[in-house]
C-alpha cells in the first residue's frame, strides 16, 4: 500500500468530490471500530452486521490506499494513517450530527426558527408586541429579526434571508403572496410653534405646501407613499433631510427643521404636534408578505397562521 501524505492520496482519476462520496458514508463506522478498538463492540454500538461493517472498513482502505488497522486478533489497533483520520473524522461526525439537530429543531414548530423582516417604524412597539404574544405559546421558537425599507426588506425575502415581511405597501410582484393585516393611517407631524400646529381638527395636506419636509430615503415604503399623496395634493415635497428612522425624524421635527408624514407613536415627542391630514386620504395598507413557491417549515407556518390570525390588532395597538 502507498504512504498517506498530508492529505489523503488517491488516484489520479478520482476527485475530490469522489473522495468525499468515499469518506462520507463510512466516517461514522470508521470512528465506532476506532473508538471501540473491536469490530463486534463497534458493530453491536453502531447496530449494523458485523460482516457489513467489516467490509466498508476494508473498502475505506482500499479507497484511500493505506491501512488504518493493524489486526491482533479480535483487537484493532490504529495505525499512524488512522489516527490522523479520527482525529478529522470525530470533528466532521461532530458537525454533521450538529446539523442534524439543528435541522430537527427547525422543522420543530414548537423549537424551530423564524426570520421576520419588518419596517423600522414596526421596530419599536409593532413588532415587540408581535412576539411577545406569540411566545406565550411558543416560547422556545428562535427568531432572526431584520429591519429595514420596503425594497431592501422584500429583497431579503427573495433571497431567501428572511421567511416572512411585514411591510407597506404591499408589492405587485406576482412571485410574492401579501396577505393584507390593517390599514395604518400616517399623520402631519409638525413643530409646536409651526402656523399649522393650530389645526388640531385636521387639514388638507396641499397647507403644507410650501412647507420644508423631512422624511424617509428613497427605497423606503412611506417616502414613494409621501410622493404619491403630495402629489395628489398639487405640489412636490421640498425634503429638507432625509433619514431611515421614524424617531430620529420627528427629532428634526421637534427642532423646527420641516414637517413630516409619519405613522402615529403612543409616545409624543416635545415639541411636536401630530394633525389628521382630510384630503388627499394618507392611510397605507400594511401586509405579510411571503415567497408563493417556497416551502416553509412548520415554525414558519404557525408563526405566519398567528400574523394572519392576530396580528393586524397586535401591530395598530389594539
Amino acid at each position: 500500500m502507498r504512504p498517506m501524505h498530508l492529505r489523503f492520496s488517491y488516484d489520479a482519476e478520482v476527485d475530490e468530490s469522489d473522495l468525499l462520496a468515499t469518506l462520507a458514508p463510512r466516517l461514522r463506522q470508521f470512528t465506532a471500530v476506532a473508538r471501540t478498538e473491536h469490530m463486534t463492540h463497534a458493530a453491536e454500538a453502531i447496530d449494523v452486521p458485523q460482516s457489513t461493517l467489516s467490509r466498508g472498513i476494508a473498502r475505506l482502505e482500499h479507497d484511500l490506499g493505506v491501512a488504518l488497522f493493524v489486526r491482533t486478533g479480535r483487537a484493532m489497533r490504529l495505525t499512524r494513517a488512522g489516527r490522523t483520520l479520527l482525529r478529522h473524522a470525530e470533528r466532521a461526525v461532530a458537525e454533521l450530527d450538529a446539523a442534524a439537530r439543528e435541522i430537527d429543531a427547525d422543522a420543530d414548530a414548537v423549537r424551530g426558527r423564524v426570520a421576520l423582516g419588518f419596517l423600522h417604524t414596526f421596530g419599536a412597539e409593532a413588532v415587540p408586541r408581535l412576539l411577545r404574544e406569540f411566545r406565550r405559546t411558543h416560547p422556545d421558537v428562535r427568531f432572526d429579526l431584520a429591519q429595514g425599507g420596503n425594497d431592501a426588506i422584500l429583497e431579503r425575502l427573495r433571497a431567501g434571508e428572511v421567511d416572512l415581511c411585514v411591510t407597506s405597501p404591499p408589492p405587485p410582484d406576482p412571485g410574492l403572496v401579501t396577505a393584507p393585516m390593517y390599514e395604518q393611517e400616517l399623520r402631519l407631524v409638525v413643530p409646536a410653534e409651526h402656523p399649522l400646529a393650530v389645526r388640531r381638527d385636521g387639514l388638507p395636506l396641499a397647507a403644507a405646501a410650501t412647507a420644508q419636509f423631512v422624511g424617509y430615503r428613497p427605497g423606503f415604503g412611506l417616502r414613494s407613499l409621501t410622493e404619491a399623496w403630495c402629489r395628489e395634493a398639487g405640489f412636490v415635497p421640498r425634503m429638507a433631510f432625509e433619514g431611515e428612522d421614524g424617531e430620529t425624524l420627528r427629532g428634526l421635527v421637534g427642532a423646527g427643521l420641516g414637517v413630516a408624514l409619519l405613522a402615529p407613536s403612543a409616545h409624543r415627542t416635545p415639541g411636536t404636534v401630530e394633525l389628521p391630514v382630510t384630503a388627499p386620504r394618507t392611510a397605507r395598507m400594511v401586509g405579510l408578505v411571503w415567497v408563493a413557491d417556497r416551502p416553509a417549515g412548520p415554525a414558519v407556518r404557525v408563526f405566519r397562521d398567528f400574523l394572519r390570525r392576530s396580528g393586524p390588532a397586535l401591530l395598530a395597538g389594539r
